[in-house]
């Protein structure tokens, strides 16, 4: 049974659509990456995703057990947010909210919850660190660890190699591969069409033309054949 599965989704705002028509599944363990030129509707679909805005039309279901608030997330990050005067250990415990429902303070297992995320992702020793001090690299652990602790399923990120130096742009798919073999299913906006072709089981393209299908398939599709031109003639 999928995980998600979106049928005739239509997305915008005010009643304008930027992407009708939308049909994909996601199951457990895939590796999806959603690509696409800017103002596609990438991050438009993720918002719809998470529930924090509603689609124009269409249905998205969940399944094998996946609730709407149990799904991860690691947004793009502002200016501001990188400046977020709290320590990491903080943080990182503030992804259970999701399923705290009303209790209003976190018990011993959210905090367990907590610190095995912090180990997972090798953050432990910056636990009591102020978040605003730490590098690019850091911090996108620390946020990666936040959104784990809000599923065991599913994790949705947005660029989450934006900004960061090669070499931890490496690491940092790097554990995000580690996290998917490990039974945690990604769905994962890039620009980066090189490591979407290397990590991806799955594409979904967002444009003029909407595919969707394995990593094969997208690299045989004129969609895809097309996209990997114009961004190989971009890099020239």
């Amino acid at each position: 049974m999928a995980l998600l599965t979106i049928s005739d989704l239509s997305l915008g705002y005010d009643s304008r659509a930027i992407v009708e028509h939308l049909n994909f599944t996601v199951h457990k363990g895939d590796y999806l990456c959603i690509l696409g030129e800017n103002g596609s509707g990438k991050s438009t679909l993720m918002k719809t995703l998470l529930n924090l805005q509603t689609p124009l039309a269409g249905q998205i279901l969940t399944g094998d057990g996946l609730k709407r608030n149990e799904i991860g997330y690691l947004p793009q990050q502002t200016a501001i947010q990188k400046d977020f005067p709290a320590s990491v250990r903080e943080i990182v415990l503030s992804g259970c909210q999701g399923h705290r429902r009303f209790h209003p303070f976190y018990g011993k297992n959210d905090r367990q919850i907590c610190a095995s995320n912090m180990e997972r992702l090798g953050i432990s020793d910056l636990a009591d660190r102020c978040y605003r001090e730490l590098s690019g690299g850091q911090q996108q652990r620390v946020l990666l660890a936040r959104a784990l602790c809000a599923t065991q399923k599913v994790i949705l990120l947005d660029e989450p190699v934006s900004g960061l130096d090669p070499k931890v742009t490496t690491e940092m798919y790097d554990v995000i591969e580690e996290l998917n073999r490990d039974g945690i299913t990604v769905i994962m906006i890039s620009h980066d069409i090189h490591a979407a072709m290397h990590y991806a089981s799955h594409i979904l393209h967002i444009g003029s033309k909407i595919f969707f299908g394995t990593k094969d398939e997208y690299l045989e599709s004129d969609v895809g054949k097309v996209f990997l031109m114009q961004r190989k003639g971009g890099e020239e």
